[in-house]
C-alpha cells in the first residue's frame, strides 16, 4: 500500500473500501476493512469502533486513514488510528486508486474481436462474435475474479488476450493443433464471470452472484454457448467441443472442472489458464519484496513461500500488443 509515513511509526493515505463489516470482539464492536490503492491491498481495523465517534462506512467509499502497521499471522495489518471520508478539496478519484491492467477496454476487446473476425471456421466465427457483441460493455472493465488473478479494472480481457497470445505461440510450435477451436475456447472460457461476480463502476468485483454461487461460471458459459449455438444455428458438434472445453478449462475436478479435458486443445486451455494464472498471481506476491525475500505462505499457490532473486524488475507491464 502507497502509505505516506509521518510520526511515531505512524503511516497515512487514501485507500478505496473493498469490504467492510461491522464484528464484535472481546473488548466490543470493531470494524474489519480490506482497503485496497492501486498497488495491492491491506487488512485494516478499527478497535473499539463507535458509529458516532468514527462514521459509518460501505463498500467501494474511498476514506482517509492513519494508523500503524504491524505483522499479524503472517501478513500486515493497519490498526487505524483515525478515519474519514473523502472530502471535495481531498482532489482524489477513484481513477487515483483503482488498479487497471494497463491498456483500455476498448483496445483488448477490438483486438480479441478482431482474432475471431480472422477465423476460418464460419461457426466458430459466427458463435464467438456474436457472444461478444452482446456483452461488449460489461467485457470493457469487468475483473477475471474476486480476489485472486487479475481481479483489476478489465482484468477479465487482459487475461483472456494473454492467453490468446499463448495460444498464438503454441499453434507456432505445433502446427496440428486447430487453431480456431483453441481461440474460441480462450476467448469464452470465462465469458460467464460476466454472470458469476457483482461488480461496481469501479470494475471491482463485490463477490458473487446467486447464479454465480449455487452454479459457477464453468457451468454457466457451457449453458451460454449451447443457447448461442442452438439460436445460431450452430453445427452440434463443435458447440460440443467448445463446451467441453469450458467445462474442463480448470483441469482438475479439485480445482472446480465439471470433467477432466479429453481433447488435445481442451488440454492446451487448461495448462494455458492454470499458467497465466499463476504467473500474474506469483508476480503480485514477489513484486513488493526487497531481493531475498520470502512471501508469506500463499494458500492460493499450494502453500508456497516465493523467493525473489531479483534478478530482473517485475514492473513491466504485459506485453499483449
Amino acid at each position: 500500500m502507497n502509505f505516506t509515513k509521518i510520526a511515531n511509526g505512524q503511516v497515512e493515505g487514501f485507500c478505496l473500501i473493498r469490504s467492510v463489516e461491522c464484528k464484535t470482539g472481546k473488548n466490543g464492536e470493531y470494524l474489519n476493512l480490506t482497503l485496497a490503492d492501486k498497488t495491492g491491498e491491506i487488512n485494516g481495523k478499527v478497535w473499539r469502533y463507535s458509529a458516532r465517534e468514527h462514521g459509518e462506512y460501505e463498500n467501494n467509499q474511498i476514506v482517509k486513514v492513519r494508523g500503524v502497521i504491524r505483522e499479524f499471522g503472517g501478513s500486515d495489518q493497519l490498526n487505524i488510528e483515525r478515519i474519514r471520508p473523502q472530502l471535495p478539496e481531498d482532489d482524489i478519484t477513484l481513477e487515483d486508486l483503482v488498479r487497471t491492467t494497463g491498456y483500455s477496454g476498448e483496445e483488448m476487446y477490438n483486438e480479441i474481436y478482431n482474432i475471431a473476425s480472422s477465423f476460418e471456421d464460419e461457426d466458430l466465427k459466427k458463435l464467438v462474435i456474436t457472444i461478444l457483441d452482446d456483452r461488449r460493455e460489461a467485457l470493457l472493465y469487468w475483473p477475471a475474479a474476486f480476489k485472486l488473478h487479475h481481479a483489476l479494472n478489465g482484468g477479465l480481457l487482459m487475461h483472456t488476450l494473454s492467453i490468446v497470445r499463448l495460444a498464438e505461440g503454441v499453434c507456432k510450435v505445433y502446427p496440428f493443433v486447430d487453431r480456431d477451436l483453441l481461440f474460441a475456447g480462450a476467448i469464452l472460457h470465462d465469458i460467464a464471470k460476466l454472470e458469476e461476480f457483482t461488480v461496481a463502476d469501479t470494475g471491482i468485483a463485490e463477490g458473487y452472484s446467486v447464479a454465480g454461487t449455487l452454479l459457477g461460471h464453468l457451468a454457466m458459459g457451457a449453458m451460454t454457448v449451447s443457447e448461442y449455438a442452438k439460436r445460431l444455428q450452430i453445427n452440434e458438434k463443435t458447440a460440443m467441443l467448445v463446451e467441453h472445453m469450458i467445462l474442463s478449462h480448470h483441469g482438475e475436478p479439485e480445482f472446480g472442472a465439471a470433467v477432466r479435458p479429453l481433447f488435445l486443445e481442451a488440454e492446451l486451455l487448461s495448462e494455458l489458464d492454470l499458467m497465466d494464472s499463476r504467473i500474474f498471481e506469483m508476480r503480485e506476491a514477489v513484486s513488493p519484496l526487497k531481493p531475498d525475500q520470502f512471501t508469506g505462505r500463499q494458500w492460493a499457490l499450494n502453500d508456497r513461500k516465493l523467493y525473489h532473486h531479483a534478478r530482473k524488475a517485475l514492473d513491466d507491464n504485459v506485453n499483449l500488443f
